[in-house]
């Protein structure tokens, strides 16, 4: 049985920066790195492989380059790596993202049974969590989400069993398989490749679908396909702050000078 591994290759945020004028962002001489909640995806497969024998294929949609990406999942141990690449798939949202990913899965599924398709609990750069959700909602399997533990997989009854980390508790849920699951950082510690698995990696066939390949309507992917559109990106005025005078040693004023001014601009109410 398969599983299936949706990863992404995102800017490394800590370095982006925004061109004023175009408002779009800067990509020139920004290391990309594979989107830390994927890992976390990635590593949980490859646990779910090792404990009960699935295969594991990894797809990612993006640029030519997100190869490099799809490489260190194969050192990692995944059997297979599909980069899914074509200008046609340029410009997507998060609708358009899933469409073109459950394409794909559905594409993998008619030569496989599939049981599990993994991801992490939202990316990086756009914070949505959309596309997991996106992926089942179109596949119509059952998603579980905010997802911090497997607990055990049934294969002859083809059920699932995971904890889920809600607020202030955890909650066990059972489903059947095939599902989408969407995995928290605190699942796993990802493993380091190995220096052998590191080399053959390199050597390791990446494939390419492009359109021609997934022959999927160009209105309903890419730009054409997105329901949302990116106008302006900029990083917001932080007006300046403002520093009240007053003794240290004696607390009790500063914090009632603190407060009388903080009900002054409406920020708390007594």
């Amino acid at each position: 049985m398969l599983i299936v591994t949706c990863v992404k290759q995102v800017p490394d945020t800590t370095q982006v920066k925004v061109d004023p004028v175009t408002g779009t962002l800067i990509r020139e001489g920004v290391p990309f790195i594979m989107n830390p909640y994927d890992t976390h995806a990635l590593e949980e497969s490859l646990r779910l492989k090792d404990k009960y024998g699935f295969r594991v294929a990894v797809i990612s949609m993006g640029p030519p380059n997100a190869e490099v990406t799809l490489r260190k999942t194969i050192a990692q141990g995944a059997d297979e790596a599909i980069l899914l690449s074509d200008r046609a798939f340029g410009g997507a949202d998060t609708l358009a993202t899933s469409m073109v990913l459950t394409g794909a899965i559905k594409k993998l599924a008619e030569k496989e049974e599939l049981a599990i398709i993994m991801c992490g609990r939202q990316t990086i750069d756009g914070d949505t969590a959309q596309v997991g959700p996106g992926i089942a909602t179109r596949l119509g399997c059952s998603q579980l989400t905010l997802v911090d533990r497997v607990e055990s997989v049934n294969l002859t009854n083809k059920i699932i069993k995971v904890r889920r980390k809600l607020e202030g508790r955890h909650e066990i849920v059972t489903a059947p398989l095939p599902v989408m699951i969407a995995v928290l950082r605190e699942i796993n510690t990802p493993r380091y490749p190995t220096v052998p698995m590191r080399l053959a990696a390199d050597e390791a066939p990446i494939t390419t679908w492009d359109n021609k390949i997934m022959n999927m309507d160009v209105n309903t992917i890419g730009l054409k396909g997105s329901a949302t559109q990116v106008r302006k990106i900029f990083s917001p005025e932080r007006a300046k702050g403002e520093i009240l005078a007053g003794e240290t040693e004696q607390p009790e004023d500063a914090a009632k000078k603190l407060i009388e001014k903080m009900v002054s601009k409406d920020l708390l109410s007594l």
